[in-house]
């Protein structure tokens, strides 16, 4: 990250007061690094999980890489972790599914799980998470012309999720405390669950909101979908990384005061959201006033 100097004199007193600044010569890391930190000025590498089809948040572009708006943030996380150990860090890759993705950050094989994961208590218990990166909510895709408007449409009806996330946490709460008598099948990942839609062998997916949008967009025939009904549930996305990392913790939540105080995260949002995508896809999804709120309460420096 390329920290303006008042941003850059937030961060060395920061890394004075965490005990990270330099010992006061060119050899050597610098002192009293834990956790994370320490691994990665060991190392020289910081492994990031991403999503393949998490579109416009993590997902793979069409010459393989991982891109999107998760990733962007998480590249500059991996810059101030650059300057916090006193050497340039390599980003080394881990694809993760829903199922795998919590896993992958507990069991160390990955150090930020960058995707479209939703912050919640049960996950808090497993893994730490970043301030809020985006906020969106279940909502049903149906093919154009369907008689599903609702969830209370979907009696008989068989409705597609992605294993391992809250849309399928939410859609067994709609059918359980709604006794509305819909069929489950769960899919890898989002991709997966599309294609069946696509295809007609089921007669809805539910999952969040914008990655609806998205997958209809990018898809060859995007005016045959359509999102429908209210929101089911609330997902405020965020970055995870490994619990009980106090020296991360510090260095996550003062780089993201930083790219809400520095305006980056609207030009990641602009970039992603509003501007045409590598696909050629414009999703032109604006941001909401409550996502506004809280990037603005972001730009409050952490103590």
């Amino acid at each position: 990250m390329r920290f303006a100097a008042s941003s850059a004199l937030v961060l060395a007193t920061w890394l004075a007061l965490a005990g990270l600044a330099a010992r006061g010569d060119d050899e050597g890391p610098p002192a009293r690094l834990s956790g994370t930190l320490l691994e990665a000025r060991r190392t020289g590498l910081v492994t990031i999980a991403y999503r393949e089809s998490s579109i416009p948040f993590s997902y793979l572009s069409p010459r393989g890489e991982p891109i999107g708006y998760s990733i962007e943030l998480c590249r500059k996380v991996v810059d101030a972790m650059s300057e916090a150990v006193g050497r340039e860090l390599t980003i080394g890759w881990l694809a993760v599914t829903p199922e795998s993705r919590i896993a992958a950050i507990e069991s160390g094989r990955a150090d930020l799980e960058c995707g479209s994961t939703t912050a919640n208590a049960e996950r808090s218990r497993h893994v730490a998470f970043s301030p809020v990166i985006f906020v969106s909510g279940t909502k049903l895709l149906v093919r154009r012309g369907s008689r599903i408007h609702s969830f209370r449409d979907l009696g008989g009806k068989t409705v597609a999720v992605t294993a391992g996330t809250t849309n399928e946490e939410a859609m067994r709460a709609v059918a359980r405390d709604f006794h509305v008598a819909l069929r489950l099948v769960s899919f890898r990942d989002h991709a997966e669950a599309f294609a069946r839609l696509a295809a007609g062998g089921v007669d809805a997916f539910a999952t969040d909101e914008v990655l609806l949008y998205a997958l209809a967009a990018s898809s060859a025939h995007p005016r045959d979908f359509e999102v429908v009904g209210e929101f089911l549930s609330y997902e405020p996305y965020a970055i995870a990384y490994r619990k009980g990392d106090s020296q991360m913790k510090q260095l996550v939540d003062s780089t993201f005061a930083d790219l809400a105080e520095d305006g980056e995260i609207e030009r990641q949002y602009q970039r992603w959201f509003m501007k045409r995508l590598p696909s050629g896809v414009t999703l032109g999804l604006p941001m909401s006033a409550q996502f506004e709120a809280l990037v603005q309460a972001m730009r409050i420096e952490p103590e």
